[in-house]
């Protein structure tokens, strides 16, 4: 991990200004540097993909196509202001037990990438068809239970979970899985 942390500060750019996507990098990266400030910072980074990726690879695109975008803004600054970004990309996709949502997520070094992803959560298929006439998630969740900006908030997984899980707990999680190969990098080597 010193190759991260060498300094009593961690710069993490994520590839949105969400804030639900911002605190759960922080959260996550947290987690494995307690000692050590996290100073995190949000800029809008395209995706690439459609407003409301629909596959499970449209989703994943997304997320590194955001992640490379960070590593691009560092770069054309042509200092070392940030050790880590990230990215995450909600989607959904129809699956053989039926249609669900699910996040990409993406950390990576200036030389280093790695993907993860979320777990499943299993959409009612009156939502998913929103979906597929060309709704975006947050706004027919919006719609259904009478919220605002529940994107920024809980998300689907928090009204469809009851508040057992969030949006940002399901981000984190995955976040914290995708660390693996950045804080191990000598095991993931070909």
């Amino acid at each position: 991990m010193n190759h991260i942390a060498s300094s009593n500060k961690i710069s993490l750019l994520v590839g949105s200004k969400n804030p639900v996507k911002i605190n759960a990098a922080k959260q996550a990266i947290s987690q494995f540097f307690p000692e050590i400030e996290i100073e995190c910072k949000g800029v809008d980074a395209p995706s690439g993909v459609a407003e409301q990726p629909m596959t499970d690879t449209e989703t994943r695109i997304g997320a590194v196509n955001r992640v490379k975008y960070c590593q691009s803004l560092s770069t054309q600054t042509d200092s070392k202001t940030c050790e880590l970004f990230v990215a995450m990309e909600g989607g959904v996709d129809l699956f053989e037990h039926g249609p669900a949502t699910f996040a990409y997520t993406v950390i990576a070094t200036q030389n280093q990438l790695s993907v993860g992803r979320s777990a499943l959560l299993p959409l009612p298929p009156s939502i998913y068809n929103a979906l597929t006439e060309g709704e975006e998630l947050g706004n027919v969740m919006d719609r259904v239970f009478n919220t605002q900006n529940i994107k920024q908030k809980g998300g689907a997984i928090g009204l469809l979970t009851h508040g057992r899980a969030t949006r940002e707990s399901i981000y984190t999680q995955a976040l914290i899985l995708a660390m693996a190969p950045i804080l191990n990098p000598e095991l993931y080597e070909d």
